[in-house]
């Protein structure tokens, strides 16, 4: 449960905690942007992922209701939402002691980590994300939304807003070779 509130804590709570730091000096200015760095995978579950998927969900409806309360004080809120990339995250993962020490899900726990892995090293890195950022922060009247990473990710967000979800969960379970 340590590591669970941890997760939530970086990925949720720390974002709730800026936005309510900043939110009295935009509301006063009457204007602002608030970028929120949600995930594909606050999107689209990832196996083995179920505590920052859960995360960058919140995250998602964090925004969207955030967005419609503070439209009328000039304030934008948007949410980006990158895929795989290129960044320090692969060697930083932290594992919980659980998947590491749970044989019934070891094999698959690895193989799904490995593909992870492999999918963050061979993608760009995040200075398309930065330049996303800073074209949102430019525009008068961002959308809510911005997907931005490797098309075959993309297309699985597409995937499923159009599909039932059986074929999604059986698309992401060979995916990750789980």
């Amino acid at each position: 449960m340590e590591e669970a509130r941890a997760q939530l804590e970086v990925n949720f709570f720390g974002v709730l905690r800026v936005c309510r730091a900043v939110l009295p000096v935009m509301r006063q200015r009457g204007s602002g942007y608030i970028v929120n760095i949600g995930s594909i995978g606050g999107l689209i579950a990832i196996p083995f992922q179920g505590l920052y998927s859960a995360s960058k969900f919140a995250l998602e409806g964090l925004s969207e209701s955030l967005r419609m309360e503070v439209k009328d004080f000039g304030i934008r809120v948007v949410i980006v939402e990158p895929g795989d990339h290129k960044t320090s995250f692969t060697e930083n993962r932290r594992l919980t002691d659980e998947s590491l020490g749970n044989p019934a899900y070891l094999d698959r726990f690895q193989r799904a980590v490995a593909r992870m892995a492999a999918d963050e090293q061979s993608n760009p890195g995040p200075e398309r994300i930065a330049r996303l950022v800073h074209k949102i922060v430019t525009t008068a009247n961002p959308r809510l939304r911005y997907t931005v990473g490797p098309g075959s990710q993309r297309a699985a967000v597409l995937l499923k807003r159009i599909a039932p979800y059986s074929l999604v969960e059986r698309v992401m379970r060979f995916y990750y070779r789980v």
